[in-house]
This record gives structure tokens, C-alpha cells and sequence, in this order.
């Protein structure tokens, strides 16, 4: 048996390629659009930061946050505002860009500006969402429902490529475990990469605690580095981590989003171990 993890498709989307033998892809951003200028302040300096590290990287954000905990919870701007933003993004800084659909009427007009498509771990097995998606060609990322088996997620890949579209990207967001907790099984890492498409882990949504703050959601983004650096070592094609300047005062999720300022040291470690797992790099020994 190798020692390194099984080689999967490659998906491109524009500069970026994820799974074969690429390196490890960096998905980040905030949870949702603020503000244009906040967003695209962070997406500045994510590509800074990935720029100096050469690290592939597709930015991530939210034109609307359909499943929050209270119906006063902050959404985002919604579709027509939120993807002018986002166009305005890709243009200006030229990167390629990822986002939510939630419904079947926003794949089409998603699809003009989002480079990935993604499909919420909440909705993985609405069959007309997928279908949809899959009709643009566009690469679709499907978070594994967290009430979902990795093998599961195998139904969820006969849809896609039932559908002609065979650009696939399955993200690992942790299991539900008990109350307002999930636990993560790496296991499905190496499970769902048998099916042949790149694996991807989220680091940050897989540290949520659900409802855990009452009218919110709590999280324990303290243990993001160490639940990166565990997929890393299994193996994940890419790494899809929300951000934020300053968490505390994030509108959605902040509980379990990375501070921005730590993101460049921990990168480092990312491709260090990245390129041992990979058979790129030399294993450290102890003295």
C-alpha cells in the first residue's frame, strides 16, 4: 500500500487546479460580504499573503447566509448586490472566485460571475440544486451534510455526473455529534478521494457549534490550525478556512473564523507538510 494519498482528477478553474498532482489549493475569505470594502480589503490581502507563499487560492464569500440560526441574524446583500461585489473582485484583483447557491433561480445568474459554484452541506442531496449547477459546467464544491456518511456522498457525485458534469469537488465539514457539536472523521478524507475527485476539508465551518450560542452559533477557532494541519496530513487536495481581521466583531460566524494575522505562519506549516505527503518534501528527524 503507498504511503501517499491516491491521485484524483485534476479541476482547473482558471489559474487553479485542485487534486492530481497539484499542491495544496487555499479556498478563504470571509463568511459573508460585510461590506465591499471590508471584503475586498480582506481579499487583498489573502492574495498577498498566498502570493508570497505561492499558494493556489480561490476566494470565498457570501452574498447571503440562507441558513441562520434567528431571522435576525445578518445575511450578507443578497444576489444582485453581492455579485456585483464579487465581480468587482475577480476583475480588479483577478482571482477566481467561490460562493453559495441556495436556490435553483440563483445558479444561472451565480454562474455569469462565480468560478465555483458551491452547494451548502445543508442542501447536498437536493437533487434539482445539483442538477442545476451541474447544467452551467461550472466546477461544483458539495459540502458533506453533516448528517451525511462519507460513502453517502457517492449518490450525491451519480447526480453530478448523470448530469454530464464530471467537475466535482467534495469538502469534509465535520459530522453532527451530540448538541450544537460536530466532530470530524478524518476517514472520510481518504473515503470520499475513492470516488476520484479532489477532497477538500473546511477547517473553520467544522469547528462550529450550532445554535451553541443560543441565537447563534458558538465555535472553537482556537483549534483551527490543529484540525488543518490533521487534514493536511491525510492528504486534502485543498483547504477551505473563512477569515476575518478581527472575528469578535465578524457579522456571521465569528466564533469559528481564523484571525487573518495568523494565517501566514500557519500557511507555512500547511506546505511543509504538504510537500512530505505529497513524496516533495524530506521528513524531519529528530536530533
Amino acid at each position: 500500500m503507498s504511503n501517499t494519498p491516491k491521485i484524483t482528477h485534476s479541476i482547473s478553474t482558471g489559474t487553479v487546479s485542485i487534486g492530481g498532482r497539484n499542491p495544496l489549493v487555499l479556498i478563504a475569505g470571509p463568511c459573508v460580504i460585510e461590506s465591499e470594502k471590508i471584503t475586498r480589503d480582506i481579499a487583498e490581502k489573502l492574495k498577498r499573503i498566498t502570493g508570497d507563499l505561492g499558494v493556489p487560492f480561490i476566494f470565498k464569500a457570501s452574498y447571503d447566509k440562507a441558513n441562520r440560526s434567528s431571522i435576525q441574524s445578518f445575511r450578507g446583500p443578497g444576489l444582485k448586490e453581492g455579485l456585483k461585489i464579487l465581480q468587482k473582485i475577480k476583475t480588479d484583483l483577478e482571482l477566481p472566485i467561490l460562493s453559495d447557491v441556495h436556490k435553483e433561480e440563483e445558479v444561472e445568474p451565480a454562474a455569469e460571475v462565480l468560478d465555483v459554484l458551491q452547494i451548502p452541506a445543508f442542501l447536498c442531496r437536493q437533487t434539482d440544486l445539483l442538477v442545476k449547477a451541474a447544467n452551467t459546467g461550472k466546477p461544483i464544491n458539495v459540502k458533506k451534510g453533516q448528517f451525511m456518511a462519507p460513502w453517502d456522498m457517492k449518490n450525491v457525485v451519480n447526480k453530478l455526473e448523470e448530469s454530464n458534469n464530471k467537475n466535482i469537488l467534495l469538502t469534509e465539514r465535520g459530522a453532527t455529534f451530540g448538541y450544537n457539536n460536530l466532530v470530524v472523521d478524518m476517514r472520510s478524507l481518504v473515503l470520499m478521494r475513492d470516488y476520484g475527485y479532489p477532497v477538500i476539508f473546511d477547517s473553520t465551518h467544522s469547528l462550529q457549534q450550532p445554535g451553541g450560542q443560543g441565537t447563534k452559533s458558538g465555535g472553537q477557532r482556537e483549534m483551527i490550525p490543529d484540525l488543518a494541519r490533521g487534514a493536511v496530513g491525510v492528504g486534502c487536495d485543498a483547504l477551505f478556512m473563512e477569515t476575518h481581521p478581527d472575528p469578535d466583531q465578524a457579522l456571521s460566524d465569528g466564533p469559528n473564523m481564523l484571525k487573518l494575522d495568523l494565517l501566514p505562519e500557519l500557511l507555512e506549516q500547511l506546505i511543509t507538510l504538504d510537500e512530505i505527503v505529497r513524496g516533495k518534501g524530506q521528513m524531519i528527524k529528530n536530533p
